[in-house]
């Protein structure tokens, strides 16, 4: 005869223990929502004349700080997050993740104060010990398809090192080719995740979307870039560049419609991403024209780095936290305000003073309350999410 009532043990509740060092993404994405916060404000605040500018002088410590710190963190940890998958083998975690992340946070902090040795090394150190903790798995699982990310870590180490040197008087390079570098192994880091997860994105979240690649498109898009990388790091302008530069817009123009981005308004978290990289074409039609005269450069620069840069960080920030920490795939009102005051930043950083250059002044101080907010509002929703462990128990 069968027990009218089972008595079994309850479940135990899920641990509540500080996890933001249990894999990659969860300290890096929440320094760099912090530090994206933080940071642009008081760029803004120098650049308006209130305050007094760091050993980096003028636009340069912007410049470093976006790429060396808030782009180059969440790379760090979203390949870290990312190559366990890849190579099933561990990545760091625990005392080594840690110590990684301290040393991020040394670099930011020394480029504030006058020592200027201490801070060239910790900037220089940090992409080259990412790169080597990285390379450890990828070598040992022979994960060969994605050795290239080691080379471009390592190349963002040298053009920061460009940077460091020339400001030091060691180099006889301006640092601003270092940063042009930088910039541009952004854009083929961007260009190759986004070519990788967004169609597959759109497919897995949008019935019938049938996202699509071209093997030709994929060659030049990726190619293209490879070319500017080239062009930059010789320092050749004019002509050749504004005819790669064209030749990339197109390119790349073509992989955003062959992925249906219009089917996918209602999804998100996958309109934000096609949303992000509509700028990368549009941060090449840019440097074309600023090659030819016809647009400030600066504006190039921030349709890459605010909009194509900051629409996937928030995309991918938001999207891989919850996947990770075994939470449903679905954006709240929480995150997609994030998506909608980052993309405003942009729109605002880069329409702005292209239609009304008299108000460039105002067109920074109202992008950067806007990207803070954005940021601010991620790293306040995000916090308890990082810093516990996953929902389902299991490690990561």
């Amino acid at each position: 005869m069968k027990p009218l009532l089972r008595l079994e043990e309850p479940a135990p509740a899920p641990a509540r223990r500080f996890a933001l060092f249990d894999l990659g993404f969860r300290p890096f994405y929440l320094l760099a929502s912090v530090f994206a916060a933080l940071s642009i404000p008081l760029w803004a605040l120098q650049f308006s004349g209130w305050l007094r500018e760091p050993y980096l002088a003028g636009p340069l410590w912007h410049a470093h700080e976006m790429l060396f710190g808030f782009t180059l963190a969440v790379i760090v940890g979203f390949l870290f997050t990312a190559g366990r998958n890849w190579t099933n083998q561990p990545t760091p975690t625990g005392w080594p993740l840690a110590a990684l992340a301290a040393l991020w946070l040394a670099a930011r902090l020394l480029v504030l104060t006058p020592y200027a040795l201490a801070a060239a090394a910790a900037n220089i150190a940090f992409p080259l010990a990412a790169a080597l903790a990285l390379a450890v798995p990828f070598v040992k699982a022979r994960n060969q398809r994605n050795y290239f990310f080691i080379g471009l870590l390592a190349l963002l180490a040298l053009a920061s090192a460009v940077i460091h040197l020339s400001q030091l008087g060691l180099l006889a390079l301006p640092p601003g080719r270092g940063v042009q570098v930088a910039l541009d192994v952004v854009l083929f880091i961007l260009s190759v995740m986004g070519g990788r997860v967004i169609p597959m994105f759109t497919n897995n979240g949008v019935p019938g979307a049938a996202a699509s690649r071209r093997p030709w498109v994929e060659k030049a898009a990726l190619g293209s870039v490879l070319a500017l990388i080239v062009l930059d790091v010789l320092g050749i302008d004019g002509a050749p560049l504004a005819v790669v530069a064209a030749l990339a817009c197109a390119a790349h123009a073509a992989r955003w419609a062959l992925w249906q981005p219009w089917k996918t308004l209602r999804v998100p978290l996958v309109w934000v991403l096609h949303l992000a990289y509509l700028w990368v074409p549009l941060h090449l039609a840019l440097r074309v024209a600023g090659v030819l005269g016809l647009a400030a450069p600066s504006l190039a620069v921030h349709a890459l780095t605010v909009g194509a840069v900051g629409g996937m960080v928030i995309g991918m920030m938001t999207r891989t936290a919850r996947g990770h920490t075994a939470r449903p795939l679905r954006a709240d009102g929480y995150e997609v305000t994030c998506y909608v005051l980052v993309a405003l930043a942009a729109l605002v950083r880069v329409g702005g003073p292209l239609l009304a250059p008299a108000g460039l002044v105002h067109a920074v101080l109202l992008s950067a309350a806007l990207w803070s907010a954005g940021f601010g509002l991620y790293a306040v929703r995000y916090w308890p999410i990082l810093s516990r462990p996953r929902l389902d128990g299991r490690p990561g």
